[in-house]
């Protein structure tokens, strides 16, 4: 009976000491042992290593689709445009088009005739592709969202010569490969498929991007503007709508 009595009257918490006339209370608290600081160093370091290795190649998607157009963003490195006339010769594409907005000029001015898509389309003639293959779509978006300004005057430029077309392969440097495919599909509609081709950069090992400065500089600031591309943009009518009438006439 006893017993019963005791184990039905709850045990007594002793009472937390305190200090300072009671303005501080000492309590306990769980903390992680040399065990648990093991485990999640151990964790912590695994992402890491994970991130390391697996951000660049998730970047840097290269995924070919059956198409017969090849789209070269007109800003990419010499060593790009050389591997884009590869990339031509080796396949059955019947028109490349080259993409960009105006550059800026030595003393700093915006020139509306020089663009990234004429730049890019000189060097292509340059390395031997036929001219006749050759389209050149100039946009006049010069700041923020260039890529996606850059894939809207590229489907206009499709409507407006009412060109049918399935599906495009778009070439690229390899950090903003995957940036660029989800543009282009954001801008050129369910109607198209986008494949992506990634030209490596010859400047450094891309499977040790992290000794680079260049590899860095380009993973974290490609990463940022994925993320902000992935989550953060959302192209309006009307931004598309200004787009196309201002976009400039295409000429070879």
């Amino acid at each position: 009976m006893q017993n019963s009595v005791a184990s039905s009257v709850p045990l007594a918490q002793a009472a937390p000491v305190r200090a300072m006339w009671g303005v501080f209370d000492r309590k306990e608290r769980w903390s992680l042992s040399w065990r648990g600081r093991l485990i999640v160093a151990s964790a912590l370091l695994l992402v890491g290593a994970l991130v390391l290795k697996g951000v660049y190649p998730f970047l840097a998607i290269t995924h070919r689709v059956n198409a017969n157009i090849l789209v070269v963003e007109g800003w990419i490195h010499e060593y790009a445009i050389r591997a884009a006339v590869k990339e031509f010769q080796s396949n059955h594409y019947q028109r490349v088009f080259t993409t960009g907005g105006p550059v800026v000029g030595t003393g700093g001015y915006i020139n509306d005739f020089y663009t990234s898509a004429s730049v890019g389309a000189d060097l292509l003639k340059k390395w031997g592709l036929p001219d006749e293959r050759l389209q050149m779509v100039p946009s006049r978006v010069m700041d923020r969202d260039r890529t996606y300004g850059s894939a809207v005057a590229l489907r206009n430029w499709f409507r407006d010569h009412n060109m049918v077309v399935r599906s495009v392969n778009v070439m690229t440097e390899d950090m903003h490969a995957r940036r660029t495919r989800l543009l282009f599909e954001e801008a050129l509609g369910k109607s198209i498929t986008v494949g992506i081709i990634a030209v490596p950069n010859p400047d450094y090992d891309a499977r040790r991007w992290w000794r680079y400065s260049d590899g860095v500089r380009e993973v974290i600031g490609e990463s940022i503007a994925y993320i902000y591309a992935r989550f953060f943009f959302y192209p309006s009518v009307s931004s598309s709508n200004k787009q196309a009438a201002q976009t400039a006439p295409a000429s070879r």
